[in-house]
């Protein structure tokens, strides 16, 4: 898989142009699709592809209208196109990703590492943040993929966020810009490009721009001293790209509606201006309905993102058109100047290129270590732990899976404990009627907090009623602000584990035998009474 990439002065301004442009790629995809997309790569010069594992799960399928079929061997599908495309390119692609938490996010039966919120519950550990960014990027680089869309340096402050939540490191600029850096330097370490998103930061809004323009309300002081904290410390630290989001942020340009990623303002004064970044700028991706409702014309957007400043148009959808507008429109100094930085880019991921695929190494052993840092035990009551020991408990798992691997590395046997699907809109229990400690072990069937979480209303009702009438310890393997759902101040005791991978229910086993311990902190503040607990 070695490339070579040729002189610049063999290139016409048009292929200088075609090397902006980033459309999709889809593991799954269709043969005819495929080949649509490898004449696109050999008409037009386009500079990369960034894959998503379909198009169902693609930004334009937000509303959650088509079916996501599970496909075992999309690795090596994935393999497959990567040779496909770069054989069809005169000039090798610079592939990308979006690989937050490992190829998993895109890519069945690969490596998951978890998710930065989890990252950013481990304490004084930035060695260990390093490290799972070094494994991802690695991870990355091995299936020939140059470029990993990572990490996410929004400051999630505002708790209904549907789209960042938690997948920002947490609420506070400098945890986010600690830990957000070493990953960073991680994936680097590893051998991938990285890009700090989504520039000026997402995290301050109940609006997900894959549907609507996001308006971050924050005033000038507010976002120097927040949102463009880990911006700034990623950049000093030398980060390979930045992606500007779709949002609207009236505290730097006034335009009415105006999206950052047509924002000449944001880009060229603020990004490059003022917090002096010198690198790669690559939008979001350009079908989000945050920006093209904006734009119905074709090629339109495209042009308006370029001449914003973004130097690569990420899952462009009108390629033709774009390149078009943008050579009959634009300045020769403007285009060379976009396609100087993508080129020098381009040459570093070649250098860094394998001669062939790698297997993806094993994550356990990491997420165990991983695991052990980030348990986090939110309250515990006095004396609960004999308690437990004297009268014994009673058993319950939330889970759409028949087991629990958190029960069964307790030593609890099947038929001691009670399943209840958690989209059950009848569940039927008589767990009010004992006197028993009752255990429940929590699994949330999404991390995303659309539809609670696809917890139904029934057995959140049910949860609450136990809290209130029975001694619960609740044990939760998901994201954190499904604790936002519960009236859990009367719980006797609440333990985060953050995920559902066994290597974290075997260490929350292990702590609640009180053979391990839970030194996490909860990153975000939850909205309910808990706070007052705590």
């Amino acid at each position: 898989m070695s490339y070579t990439l040729p002189p610049i002065s063999a290139l016409s301004t048009e292929q200088k142009v075609g090397q902006l442009f980033m459309p999709a790629a889809f593991i799954n995809d269709s043969e005819e699709e495929i080949q649509k997309l490898e004449a696109l790569i050999r008409n037009r010069h386009i500079g990369g592809i960034c894959f998503f594992h379909s198009r169902a799960s693609a930004a334009t399928n937000f509303e959650g209208a088509k079916k996501i079929d599970y496909n075992k061997d999309s690795l090596a599908v994935l393999r497959q196109l990567i040779l496909r495309y770069q054989a069809a390119a005169s000039i090798p692609l610079l592939i990308s990703i979006d690989a937050e938490w490992g190829l998993a996010m895109r890519i069945e039966d690969t490596p998951q590492y978890p998710y930065a919120i989890t990252l950013g519950a481990i304490q004084d550990n930035d060695e260990l943040i390093y490290r799972t960014g070094k494994a991802i990027g690695q991870d990355c680089i091995n299936q020939g993929i140059h470029w990993n869309f990572a990490p996410v340096a929004d400051v999630n402050c505002n708790p209904d966020n549907p789209v960042i939540g938690y997948r920002s490191f947490g609420e506070t600029a400098e945890l986010v810009a600690r830990k957000s850096t070493a990953f960073m330097k991680g994936m680097q370490a590893g051998g991938v490009l990285t890009s700090a998103k989504h520039f000026p930061g997402h995290g301050d809004t109940a609006t997900d721009s894959h549907l609507g323009l996001p308006l971050i309300s924050a005033d000038r002081a507010l976002l120097d001293e927040r949102e463009l904290v880990p911006f700034r410390s990623q950049i000093a630290a030398g980060v390979d790209s930045v992606m500007v989001g779709h949002l609207s942020v009236p505290a730097l340009d006034r335009g009415e509606n105006m999206p950052a990623t047509v924002s000449p303002v944001i880009i060229k004064e603020v990004l490059r201006g003022e917090l002096g970044f010198q690198g790669v700028v690559v939008s979001d991706a350009l079908n989000m309905h945050a920006v093209s409702r904006l734009y119905p014309e074709k090629g339109a957007l495209e042009f308006a993102a370029f001449s914003a400043g973004n130097d690569v148009l990420c899952f462009t959808e009108h390629v033709d058109e774009g390149i078009e507008m943008i050579l009959e429109k634009a300045s020769e100094t403007s285009i060379n100047d976009a396609f100087n930085r993508v080129w020098n880019l381009k040459a570093e991921a070649m250098a860094r290129q394998p001669e062939s695929f790698e297997e993806p190494a094993d994550p356990a052993k990491l997420n165990r270590e991983l695991a052990a840092a980030s348990l986090t035990s939110l309250f515990e009551a006095p004396g609960l732990r004999n308690e437990l020991t004297q009268h014994g408990y009673d058993c319950l798992a939330i889970s759409k899976n028949s087991d629990s691997a958190f029960f069964r590395e307790i030593g609890i046997k099947v038929n001691g404990i009670t399943y209840l699907h958690p989209s059950d809109q009848q569940p039927n229990t008589n767990f009010e009627n004992s006197e028993k400690p009752l255990v429940i072990a929590l699994y949330p069937p999404k991390v995303k907090p659309a539809d609670n979480f696809d917890v139904s209303r029934e057995i959140l009702q049910l949860l609450n009623g136990l809290i209130w009438e029975r001694n619960v310890i609740l044990y939760l393997f998901g994201n954190p602000y499904v604790l936002d759902l519960l009236d859990i101040s009367s719980a006797k005791a609440v333990i985060v584990a953050y995920q559902d991978m066994l290597p974290f229910q075997e260490h929350a086993a292990q702590y609640f035998l009180g053979e391990a311990q839970a030194p996490g902190i909860l990153p975000v503040t939850l909205k309910n009474n808990l706070n007052e607990k705590l």
